[in-house]
C-alpha cells in the first residue's frame, strides 16, 4: 500500500519500493480490494524480499514495523518505523484503517522529502 501510495503521490519525482523482510506467497486480497476501492490497482504486484541491491540504491527505508533495532537489515540506511498493524488475517474494515494511515503518512513523508506540503489529489474515485 505504502509503494503504491508514494508512487501515486511522488508523480514520477521519486520512487518507491516495497519489499519484505519475511517470504510472503501472495498479496493479502484485503488489501487489493481496500486500495482498488480508492481508485489505486495494485492486483499485478507480487511480494519481494528485501536485498542488499535494494537498500544500496535506497535513500531511506520505512520499515513497518518490522523492529529495525537489530533485525531488520534495512538498518544499512536511514531508516523510520511506522509501527502500522499487519493486515494480514485482518477483515477490511481494519485493513481500510491501515490503509488510510499508511496514506497520511506517505502523504506525510512526500512532504518532508520535498518541502512543500503534498498537494497531490486523493486517488480515490468512490467513498466508502
Amino acid at each position: 500500500m505504502a509503494e503504491a501510495f508514494f508512487n501515486h503521490y511522488a508523480e514520477g519525482k521519486a520512487q518507491a519500493f516495497s519489499a519484505g523482510t519475511h517470504y510472503a506467497s501472495h498479496i493479502n486480497p484485503n488489501v487489493i480490494e481496500a486500495m482498488k476501492e480508492v481508485g489505486i490497482d495494485i492486483s499485478n504486484k507480487r511480494p519481494k524480499m528485501l536485498s542488499l541491491e535494494m537498500l544500496g540504491v535506497a535513500d531511506k527505508v520505512i520499515s513497518m514495523g518490522c523492529g529495525v533495532e537489530g533485525v531488520c537489515p534495512a538498518t544499512f540506511v536511514p531508516t523510520e518505523d511506522w509501527q502500522l498493524e499487519d493486515p494480514e488475517g485482518k477483515p477490511i474494515e481494519q485493513v481500510r484503517a491501515i490503509r488510510d494511515e499508511i496514506e497520511t503518512k506517505v502523504k506525510k513523508l512526500i512532504e518532508e522529502i520535498s518541502g512543500n506540503p503534498a498537494t497531490a489529489q486523493s486517488p480515490r474515485t468512490e467513498t466508502k
